[in-house]
């Protein structure tokens, strides 16, 4: 979401004059774009902060500008830490930047806006013109679910839903700048409840149905959902839907009922072992991703080995997993925390090695298979083109750069720890 966020902001600023620079050393403005849901993150911020003072020292007229989850969070403490800075603005006002930028250069001193103008932003975002094979869309912001641990409810405010037409559209612009996949975004992505033109209310089942409709656009791919909110219709779409790829990251978070009900989850481990089965009941061999939060204050062992048997059960395809990181102001922070950092990773380290290990299982099985791939331009070495499969493995293989946006059947025929191998058998 911040990428997609930051690729708006940029749009937004090219519109209204200002062009992005390689060199952070010529840059009138720098902007950094935040994130509030791990410690690592923010403390980076500050990091970051320090490294800039010399730059606007050297240069006072320069602009400095903090924005995103760590802007509504500590905004105030950015303020008093670093009082350099010129702009702090939150998630939902990046639309307002220019306004707060001009005011800065006509003296009105430092500006900070970090409210939550409900879905005021997006009808002051330029018309996409650019967004490469595939691209991001945002449907949907904020959380009212306030599991235990999450910052994301008192950084981008609560559920807000955009119009469906309004975000065709914007699929459509894409489309029409070359764009054949689509991933829909948002905090609770399948909590999306937004208007119709006729006033009607459009559920998430319905706008995929609506995307897939659109002419062009080969592939849907979603993120994140909460399996609180992965209903039946939900899973009907997906089996009837061919364009949507054969992949869901549906977080889990753990595998213990009991830690379940400490993050607040509203769900247990057995009612997500039935949503997976619901679900590859529809798509069979469908790819399932998780997030896992090990060492949550207060988890035993017996809770560990509840969340390594469920991540045995399902066969996860890929998570992100950390070690539980403390958000000053959740619920969770007042929780005692007995378990040693040291064992706390251990955990991790285990859980990661397990299911990297069914990773490679999963890529194994793809040997000699031909897969569908969007071409998405050259490998990071260069040597080859990289594309990715529905079920969002990425493929290196040999072929022209102009290929960059197509489809194209592959075969695979090598299979490395992140990556395949493959070869080009016909494009489209």
């Amino acid at each position: 979401m911040n990428e997609y966020d930051s690729s708006r902001m940029a749009a937004m600023l090219s519109a209204s004059g200002l062009t992005p620079v390689e060199d952070i050393e010529e840059a009138d403005l720098v902007i950094l774009n935040t994130c509030a849901v791990r410690e690592k993150a923010e403390e980076k911020i500050f990091h970051l902060l320090g490294r800039l003072r010399p730059l606007k020292e050297a240069r006072p007229e320069r602009l400095i500008a903090v924005g995103g989850c760590v802007a509504a969070e500590r905004g105030e403490q950015i303020r008093s830490r670093a009082r350099f800075v010129d702009i702090i603005f939150g998630p939902q006002t990046y639309h307002r930047l220019p306004e707060m930028i001009r005011r800065v250069e006509n003296g009105e001193g430092p500006q900070t806006d970090v409210s939550f103008p409900p879905n005021e932003k997006f009808a002051f975002l330029p018309p996409r013109k650019s967004g490469g094979p595939s691209a991001f869309v945002t449907i949907m912001e904020g959380c009212s679910h306030f599991c235990s641990y999450c910052i994301v409810p008192y950084t981008r405010g609560g559920e807000i839903s955009r119009s469906s037409e309004e975000i065709l559209q914007e699929i459509r612009q894409l489309r029409d700048c070359g764009t054949r996949e689509i991933n829909l975004l948002g905090q609770n992505v399948n909590c999306y409840r937004g208007v119709n033109p006729d006033g009607s209310i459009c559920t998430f089942a319905e706008l995929l149905h609506r995307v897939a409709a659109v002419e062009g656009i080969e592939r849907i791919r979603f993120t994140t959902s909460n399996p609180i909110e992965f209903t039946q219709d939900i899973i009907d779409a997906i089996g009837e839907i061919s364009k949507i790829a054969n992949a869901v990251h549906l977080p889990a978070q753990s595998g213990s009922d009991r830690i379940l009900a400490l993050m607040n989850r509203s769900y247990t481990a057995n009612e997500y072992r039935d949503m997976v089965r619901r679900l590859r009941l529809v798509r069979p061999g469908i790819s399932i991703s998780s997030d896992f939060i090990v060492g949550f204050p207060g988890e035993t062992d017996s809770d560990f080995e509840d969340t390594m048997r469920l991540i045995e059960d399902i066969r996860f395809d890929g998570c992100f997993s950390f070690v539980y990181s403390k958000r000053p102001g959740t619920p969770a922070a007042d929780l005692e925390d007995p378990v040693p950092p040291e064992v706390k990773s251990q955990r991790l380290a285990r859980l990661q090695q397990m299911v990297n290990a069914l990773a490679l299982q999963h890529s194994r099985e793809m040997a000699d298979t031909v897969q569908r791939v969007l071409v998405e331009g050259p490998s990071k070495d260069g040597q080859f083109l990289c594309g990715r499969t529905s079920n969002n493995r990425i493929v290196n293989f040999t072929g022209p750069a102009e290929l960059a946006g197509s489809m194209a059947d592959v075969r695979i025929t090598g299979i490395l720890p992140h990556s395949l191998r493959g070869e080009l058998l016909t494009i489209s």
